[in-house]
């Protein structure tokens, strides 16, 4: 297999993921108009059973064949994974955005089969013990309503990665974190090879950088999906949002997972409005989002729910481009490489999305009665 020799990245993991041979990059920038329910995560040992049924089942719909018709298996949208991919979603805080409902509700109505929900902390939200809670109410509430197949939050502790004296990625020390090594359980048992793994994260990105020096491997199994970052002339920036938490783990992640970065944002304020609290769902859901809403934090930036609407709504990355990461920063770098736009770059950069694309969705879900079963 060929690979980029100063990322590790397989450059023809998209031809393979899609059964199709000779692949060639897409162009430098392509925008919307040009483009023309499995069980909850693994990661505990007392759903085994639950994966080998989620495992049959995927197997089963490909026709027991790894390889599926180019054609049927392409992407729905313009990035290289779509809504038939299971996903898990990695966070910290549960109060300032709409990122795990989304998840939720997508999961239960046609969107990416949500198996992993892992939970961190930050420096906006520092307190884990609280972020836990809260997403475990949240859960609750989905659940009680009728939602399905919800996996149980993973609470992780793990530090900020620390580059090595040398710069070499593989010499960082793991911290094996239970976010790191549900993501890595995760991958095995729900990837397959033209479906990988998503991680949708609304935070840092020490979890899943440290899910690769665990396993090296994980790499063929995964795609990372950021809420990440701002736009340049060039490119991106991999600082504020979420960039300049832990920029060593920017660097291993940009270096060797198969990366997208979304750095476009809408006013999420519009997601739940006060004029539409009323249309809520007569449930332990709806009461949940009605009671959250007057704390969702009145900045777009914060809209973490970017990652995983990229994901499980087609129609919402409206413009994306190639990109490559620049070399890294030293120990003291407060901010990930910059991302520089290139049409033969093993990366993607979401630049413009459609906040109408995710409302609606939001509120299709939330309104059909079938969303929350019989």
């Amino acid at each position: 297999m060929w690979r980029n020799s100063a990322t590790s990245i397989p450059l023809d993991w998209t031809a393979r993921a899609f059964g199709v041979k000779n692949n060639r990059m897409a162009p430098r920038r392509e925008s919307q108009e040009e483009h023309g329910r499995i069980p909850a995560s693994l990661c505990e040992a007392r759903n085994l059973a639950a994966s080998a049924r989620a495992i049959a089942l995927l197997v089963f719909a490909a026709g027991c064949s790894e390889t599926l018709d180019a054609g049927s298996n392409r992407p729905h949208g313009l990035l290289p994974v779509d809504e038939r991919n299971p996903l898990v979603v990695v966070n910290d805080g549960t109060t300032d955005n709409w990122g795990t409902e989304y998840a939720v509700l997508l999961a239960n109505s046609g969107g990416s089969p949500l198996v992993g929900i892992i939970v961190g902390t930050s420096s906006p939200w520092p307190n884990l013990d609280t972020n836990v809670t809260g997403t475990r109410d949240l859960v609750a509430a989905a659940s009680k309503s009728g939602l399905k197949n919800i996996p149980d939050p993973i609470s992780s502790v793990g530090a900020v990665l620390t580059r090595p004296a040398n710069g070499n990625i593989d010499a960082t020390p793991a911290n094996r974190s239970e976010g790191a090594l549900c993501i890595v359980d995760a991958a095995k048992r729900f990837a397959l090879p033209y479906r990988p793994l998503v991680v949708a994260t609304g935070g840092r990105l020490t979890d899943v950088a440290d899910a690769y020096l665990v396993d090296h491997s994980i790499t063929e199994r995964v795609v990372v999906v950021a809420s990440l970052g701002r736009l340049s002339n060039t490119g991106a920036t991999m600082g504020p949002p979420n960039g300049e938490m832990d920029p060593w783990a920017d660097t291993i992640v940009t270096s060797r997972f198969r990366y997208v970065q979304v750095s476009a944002f809408y006013d999420q304020l519009q997601d739940v409005p006060a004029s539409r609290l009323s249309q809520l769902p007569s449930n332990e859901f709806g009461a949940w989002i009605a009671a959250k809403q007057p704390n969702i934090w009145n900045l777009a930036e914060a809209a973490d729910q970017v990652a995983v609407a990229a994901v499980g709504i087609p129609t919402f990355a409206t413009e994306v481009e190639r990109v490559a990461p620049g070399n890294s920063g030293d120990s003291g770098a407060n901010a990930g490489p910059e991302l520089a736009a290139n049409s033969n770059a093993p990366g993607w950069l979401v630049r413009q999305v459609s906040g109408d694309a995710a409302i609606n969705r939001f509120w299709a879900a939330l309104l059909n009665p079938n969303t929350f079963g019989p």
